[in-house]
Order: C-alpha cells, then structure tokens, then sequence
C-alpha cells in the first residue's frame, strides 16, 4: 500500500498537468477558499438566527463516519470573516497560493453537499476562471460529501482537518511526529475508501491523492488496519520510553512547567528566550510539532524544565489530539501551565476558549496556570501603557525580551517543589565542593570568612540544603 500522505508541491509558472494525472514539473498549488456559515442550529443549545462557525455540523457528519469531534458549545466563537482568513493562514502554511475565496450563508447545511448543487456548480465555474488545482473547505466533509462535491467541480477538494493533517506531514521532524501524524492520516482515510473509484489512483498528485484503487477495498482496509495497530505498537514503545523518561527526571526534584497555547501564539519564540534554545520558530501555523524540553534557571536558583508543545487550533482533529497524547502527556504531568496567548490578535478571547476546550480534554484543565500575553510589543503605545500583571497574568514581549524577569518570577513563586530556604552557615574552607554547590545553587546574601570557616547567609533549595545539614547554624 503506498504512503496516504498529501503534499502540496511547487512548480514553475505555466507548468499544467491533468487533474488527476502525475505532475510534469513542480509548482506551487492554487487553492480556491470556501467558507461555510449556517444561521441556524438544530441542536447545541444555540437560538436560531446566531451564526454559527464551520465544523459544528461536521460533528454529526464526522460520528456517522467513526471520526470522533468535540466542540465547545459554550465558548466565544470565530465569525465567518475569521474562520476563513484563518483557513487562507491554513492554506498558506500549507504552501498554497490562495487563488480566490467563496462565502456561502445558508439557515442549515445540505446534507449532501453542505452548501447545494446551485451553489456548487458557481463555485466550480469560479474555481476554473482562476485555474485552481484544489478546492479547500472550511469545514468537516464526511466521506459522502467529499465525493459528492468531487463529482460537480471536477476538481479535488479538501476539508478542513485533512488539510491540517497535511500540514503536521509537512512539519513533521522525529520519528515520533511522523509516526504520530501517520496514525492520524490513517484514520481519516479509512471511512474515506468506499467509493473513490478511479480517483483512488495513485497517479494522482498533490495534497488529498486517495489510496490505490477501489477494487482492492477489502485488500486496503486490511493493510489500513495492520498499518495501524504496527504504527500504534511503535507510539506505545515511545510512550514507555517516555514514561522511563520522566520517571528519571522525577527522582531529581525538579519541576516541570508546560508552555501550551494557540497555534502562532509565540510559544516556541518565549522558549527559546527563557532557555537559550534554538527551536524553529516561525510565524507559519504549526511549525511545532515535536516536543522539546529544556531546563532554567528560576531566580532562585532552582532548575525546571521547560516544554515546548504542538499548538492547538479551532477544532484541532480528534485523530491528532489522540495521536499526539504520548507528546501531550507532558501536559498532563505538569507542574505548571503556562497559558500563552497573542494580545496583539483581536480574537486572542477566542482563541483562548478553543485552547481551554483542549484542556480539559487532556483532563489538564484543573493544573496550576499563569497566563502569559505575549506580543505586547505589537500594541499601540498608549495600549501597551495601560497592561497590568497580576497574580494570574503577566505581559510579555518573548521577542523583544520584554517581562521575561516578572514571568521567571512568577513562575518561582507558582513552583512549590525544592522550595528554597533561608538558612545560616558555616561551612569549613577546605569543602571546596559544598561551597562551590553553593555559589552555584543559592541566593548568598552574606558570607565572612573566621578561624577556617566560612560564615554565610543563604537561600537554596531543599536538595542543596540536605547535603550542608551539618553545617547548619541554628
């Protein structure tokens, strides 16, 4: 069975090829944008007349086809107008070029099609004017609609969650991304092998190409399933070797501290300021896949390990957020979360619910938090004035170095594992090692130096003050 992974390639200007044939020459794709808006929902709770984002309804399309959703029904929500720029944010980070966009408003979606054949055949003509190779939809198809749709534009279409799949191939770096976003992509295209006919072809090119024929579907879905329980039994390997791991780092009493937040929000960018690492970061969606871990020094002296996590998304798929639960773990074995949100984004309250519906799917929803806004940089002056921390919250620039000396500060305090202690000391000048454990590991706030000894006043943590307990003064 060949690999179901969707790429979108370049290729030089004027290069054509057919539809569903093999490229000629590589170029970058044409996506023609559809965003979906229903005014009227049957269930969740919503009144008729809200406006209501695309992937709601998918909910009951994905549970038809074995795809699990879960969606916040209580959470502020992206208008139209936002979901789709962040699908041509999707689609850019894709390594698309948008050719054109369609805003189709409905009171509920048609169960065929989702937006009507009328609408469908407009959409085909205006995606043929600018000669797009693929149609992107801001919404969950389920397998029906996909074909469906495929059968009036002429043209391949992808929904949204598989486009970000193709996004997490793209970014992939370590045995573990791959194999995690290989998972994920396995489990889309099963429901999705019934029916693809001749479109299952391999010749196919380019980001959504289906598997390899429909007149071996019994053969595929068995190499589906055996790929799939190989690819689990190799995640379940990485999931021990991260739980020996952790259990190494948890006989150290060191604290682990989380960054989570949504995609784009400066996580990777506030990482590296804090640890001197140099994790890729990029403004482009999901530049993080694989998860890193480094420690710091807190102003106490103390040492945490900092953990740098995939971003999350609206509607982030239920495949990835399985496939990625041995990466998450780190989420949930956290000592402290640290909430990072964009405050220059004008849907930052927004964004925050999705990453708080997240949350409490990974049952880390109850952790130890502190929000951190970052990107304070890119407010206006008088905005930027007007910021003020408190206990819960702390403004940040990761870029510019701004309030990254409040943020480790408060991070100390948040961190009740080695707490430090002040203490007295005398400590004989020949322990060469215990005072240099203390220069490097305490606060000293005094030190003289009598008959041999040095006499000092210091702050240090637990684990350093246990191996100087004899040299403690009362």
């Amino acid at each position: 069975m060949r690999s179901h992974e969707s790429r979108l390639t370049s290729t030089p200007a004027g290069q054509n090829r057919d539809r569903w044939g093999p490229r000629t020459a590589e170029r970058q794709e044409r996506a023609f944008l559809v965003g979906v808006e229903f005014r009227s929902r049957k269930r969740g709770g919503k009144i008729a007349g809200a406006a209501i984002t695309p992937g709601a309804q998918a909910a009951r399309d994905q549970a038809a086809s074995g795809v699990a959703s879960k969606l916040p029904s209580d959470s502020p929500d992206f208008s139209p107008e936002e979901s789709l720029d962040e699908l041509r944010n999707l689609a850019s980070s894709a390594g698309a070029q948008v050719a054109g966009e369609f805003m189709q408003r409905r009171d509920r979606p048609d169960p065929a099609t989702i937006i009507g054949k009328g609408k469908l055949e407009e959409i085909a003509g205006a995606a043929a004017s600018v000669s797009a190779d693929l149609i992107l939809f801001d919404h969950d198809l389920s397998p029906s609609q996909q074909r469906n749709i495929e059968r009036v534009v002429h043209a391949r279409v992808i929904d949204r969650t598989q486009l970000i799949l193709d996004i997490f191939a793209r970014h992939a770096r370590t045995r573990e991304g791959q194999l995690q976003v290989e998972l994920a992509q396995l489990e889309y295209l099963l429901p999705r092998l019934a029916g693809r006919g001749v479109e299952m072809s391999q010749l196919g090119g380019g980001i959504g190409t289906r598997g390899p024929g429909e007149t071996q579907l019994e053969t595929d879905r068995r190499k589906i399933y055996r790929r799939i329980r190989h690819v689990k039994e190799q995640l379940e390997n990485v999931r021990r070797v991260r739980a020996q791991q952790r259990q190494r780092r948890e006989s150290v009493p060191m604290a682990t501290v989380a960054l989570v937040g949504y995609t784009n929000a400066g996580k990777s960018t506030l990482f590296n300021a804090l640890t001197q690492a140099d994790v890729v970061a990029s403004p482009r969606m999901f530049a993080t896949l694989d998860p890193t871990i480094r420690s710091v020094t807190l102003p106490s002296r103390r040492k945490a390990l900092l953990s740098d996590t995939v971003g999350f998304i609206r509607h982030l798929p239920h495949t990835l957020v399985s496939a990625f639960r041995a990466t998450l773990e780190e989420v949930q074995r956290a000592t402290l979360v640290l909430q990072v949100s964009d405050a220059s984004s004008p849907i930052s309250s927004e964004q925050d619910a999705q990453v708080e519906s997240v949350l409490k799917e990974l049952e880390s929803d109850k952790k130890p938090r502190l929000r951190v806004m970052n990107k304070v940089d890119l407010l206006p002056s008088k905005q930027r004035e007007s910021l003020r921390d408190d206990e819960h919250t702390v403004h940040v620039s990761a870029a510019k170095g701004i309030g990254l000396t409040t943020l480790l500060d408060r991070i100390d305090a948040a961190i009740e594992e080695n707490r430090p202690s002040r203490v007295r000391l005398r400590i004989p000048q020949k322990e060469g090692k215990a005072l240099a454990a203390l220069q490097a590991g305490a606060r000293i706030y005094s030190r003289s130096y009598r008959d041999g000894f040095v006499e000092m006043e210091a702050e240090a943590p637990g684990s350093v003050l246990r191996r100087m307990q004899e040299w403690v003064v009362d």
